[in-house]
């Protein structure tokens, strides 16, 4: 599978890349298009050529658009990389749960609940008192319905609330040292 994005990070790649997708057939037109130099230009091609974004034929540079797309789906279907120190049910968890730091769905299993509030309760700092609306925002970047989420943290241990004034703080899960 290739990696497009290090792939494209050399600006001269990137660069020639751009003007075969905008048409550009010939190394020559690549020069013109790009403003490198032949030598340059060819480098560049001749990387993404080997690396199969690319093909050269008798009707010159064009994008191979289908490895591309091959490329795309195997990515995706790729696990997530886990943090260092992970354990394995804590990572189906995440994987089940999680779409990068969105939450997709509360668990209804208590233990796999517990995780995912355990992960959200990691973006309150220890020792920082939050208003509602500050429990909510940052919910909200995670889930949606922040009241929900807010309450299991609550009833779970996670949050403190402050009874009256509406003040939180985070009182347990995990964190590191």
């Amino acid at each position: 599978m290739i990696d497009l994005v290090g792939l494209l990070a050399d600006g001269d790649r990137l660069r020639v890349f751009a003007a075969v997708v905008l048409g550009a057939g010939s190394l020559e037109e690549i020069c013109e298009r790009t403003g490198l130099d032949a030598r340059a230009a060819g480098v560049a091609a001749s990387k993404l050529v080997e690396s199969g974004v690319v093909a050269l034929d008798k009707a010159g540079y064009h994008v191979e658009e289908h490895e591309i797309r091959l490329a795309a789906r195997a990515r995706a279907a790729e696990p997530a990389p886990l943090p260092a120190g992970v354990d394995a049910e804590r990572a189906k968890v995440l994987r089940s749960f999680f779409s990068g730091d969105r939450l997709k769905s509360v668990p209804t299993s208590h233990a796999k609940r517990r995780i995912v509030l355990d992960i959200i309760a990691q973006d309150f700092e220890p020792g920082t008192r939050y208003s509602e609306k500050q429990v909510n925002l940052v919910i909200g970047k995670r889930f949606a319905d922040a009241a929900t989420i807010r309450r299991y943290l609550v009833d779970e241990g996670f949050l403190e609330r402050e009874g009256g004034g509406g003040r939180y703080w985070r009182a347990g899960g995990t964190f590191d040292v």
